[in-house]
């Protein structure tokens, strides 16, 4: 999980660090936790009446939270690249699977004695088998997740993972069922026999020293945190289902296996509010991406020293116009635009003030250029383009003595220009309105995401036109097949 869209932190709760409020928030639960199991403790032996259907709902749940914390953090792993993880996917696979085989064989459930061939002490040691290993793969995840170098994860691995957990599983439920005449007995009438407490007594202590395992790691990840605060909720499941109790059906036994429940959800609560708080953070990310793109799309459109769009923008446009000219039939025009002895301007007054100059030209264009569609672009160097959509060449041709006009009355001094004391511009106009069927198809078939090749011949004809006007004295607008003999000046 992230912070925002600019933070780098990792998105594994493996490796989050716990803050204040998850601290506070788990101090508060195992304060809680512990104020009840002390409030229990004097009644752990209080017999209750006996109801198997409760253990049904009990597993049933356990093996629906247990799964999908596996789930998850076996997805986890494989893109963590971590062993630890799956380790502890393994602990919650191992208490999902073995916990369906204690209830398939808790008596009176599915039949008087339990179904896969249980004795009378396979659910107890079922029970004991299941409390010592979730804290094994605990102390495995604990022992591996100090580890820096990724190791890779991929399907063959958690498939493995899976194989021999599944085995495990397997191997203590034969031992449970098939060898149960060879397993010292812990339990009759649904009471605890002596041998049972030094067992239990055993079990509590391996789940403690998982506990400690995790305590010792500092500093805690928020997947660290909620584990100690899970194995806490196990010793108080432990103490009172199976410690501090007499048998089966009293309160302790009701009440620890609630504790356990409390305990398997624990983690899953917390990948589930991460996942919810990740989805919504790489939203966020995904919106923010989105707009930076779009920001760097409309830079990448504008001329960084006039402001104006730069060429790409420009011929992007052009092919736009031009595929929507040949569809609906309609007119399309180009001012192609220079300014006058330029190279003169910047060797007599620098190329600071050279700047300065087409920054002043650029906008004299872009206040002139001003109805929907009509684009002003930087050609390249000193030259200009005027994109007009919808516009004759005889509008066009105004248009461009009008510019002409603008640019005169900035009276931008231009010692070294031989035709006017003060800056002026030549143009070039053109215009298209019916195209040869070949270059339409042309231009039609074009998947360029620039300007279809049929386009280019507007390119050309304006470029002619200014170079007549250039030519022809300058400080004018030259449209295609004028009479270049006897020129207009403006």
């Amino acid at each position: 999980m992230t912070d925002g869209a600019g933070d780098d932190r990792t998105v594994f709760l493996s490796e989050l660090p716990a803050g204040r409020g998850e601290y506070r928030f788990a101090a508060a639960v195992v304060g809680a936790s512990t104020l009840i199991f002390l409030i229990l403790v004097p009644f752990a032996k209080v017999r209750l009446a006996p109801l198997p259907t409760f253990i049904a709902v009990y597993q049933s749940a356990l093996l629906i939270n247990d799964l999908i914390t596996a789930v998850f953090l076996l997805c986890q792993s494989q893109f963590s690249q971590t062993k630890a993880l799956s380790w502890l996917a393994g602990g919650y696979l191992f208490t999902a699977l073995i916990a369906t085989s204690h209830a398939f064989t808790f008596p009176g459930l599915f039949s008087p004695t339990g179904l896969l061939g249980a004795g009378p002490q396979t659910t107890a040691w079922l029970y004991l088998f299941w409390h010592s290993g979730f804290p094994l793969f605990v102390i495995g995840y604990a022992s591996h997740a100090a580890e820096q170098q990724p190791t890779p994860q991929g399907v063959g691995a958690i498939l493995a993972k899976v194989a021999s957990v599944l085995a495990a599983v397997c191997a203590f439920a034969l031992i449970a069922t098939l060898g149960h005449r060879f397993l010292p007995p812990v339990i009759e009438d649904d009471h605890y026999l002596p041998l049972a407490a030094i067992a239990v007594s055993g079990v509590w202590i391996l789940n403690l020293a998982a506990l400690l395992v995790l305590l010792r790691r500092r500093p805690y990840s928020v997947l660290d945190l909620w584990l100690i605060v899970t194995m806490g909720a196990w010793l108080f499941d432990i103490a009172l289902s199976a410690l501090l109790n007499s048998g089966r059906y009293d309160l302790g036994f009701y009440a620890g296996r609630i504790y356990g429940l409390i305990a398997a959800s624990l983690v899953l609560v917390v990948l589930l509010t991460g996942n919810s708080k990740l989805y919504l953070q790489l939203a966020k990310l995904r919106e923010s991406e989105r707009q930076k793109v779009a920001e760097l799309l409309q830079l990448s459109m504008i001329d960084a020293l006039t402001g104006i769009a730069n060429r790409r923008a420009f011929e992007e446009a052009l092919g736009q116009e031009w595929r929507r000219m040949l569809r609906h039939g309609t007119v399309l025009s180009l001012l192609m635009i220079d300014v006058d002895y330029f190279k003169r301007f910047n060797d007599t007054y620098g190329h600071v003030a050279g700047d300065h100059c087409l920054r002043a030209v650029a906008q004299a264009l872009a206040g002139r250029a001003r109805r929907a569609g009509e684009m002003v672009a930087r050609y390249g160097g000193e030259e200009f383009a005027v994109l007009l959509p919808h516009c004759s060449i005889d509008d066009a041709r105004r248009l461009g003595e009008l510019i002409c006009v603008s640019v005169r009355e900035q009276n931008i001094p231009h010692a070294g220009s031989a035709i006017a004391p003060h800056l002026t511009i030549s143009v070039g106009a053109a215009s298209v309105a019916e195209v040869p069927p070949s270059a339409a198809a042309l231009s039609r078939d074009s998947t360029a995401p620039i300007s279809p090749p049929g386009a280019g011949v507007l390119i050309e004809t304006a470029d002619q036109a200014l170079y007549q006007a250039k030519m022809s004295g300058r400080n004018r607008v030259v449209t295609a097949g004028d009479d270049v003999t006897t020129p207009v000046a403006v």
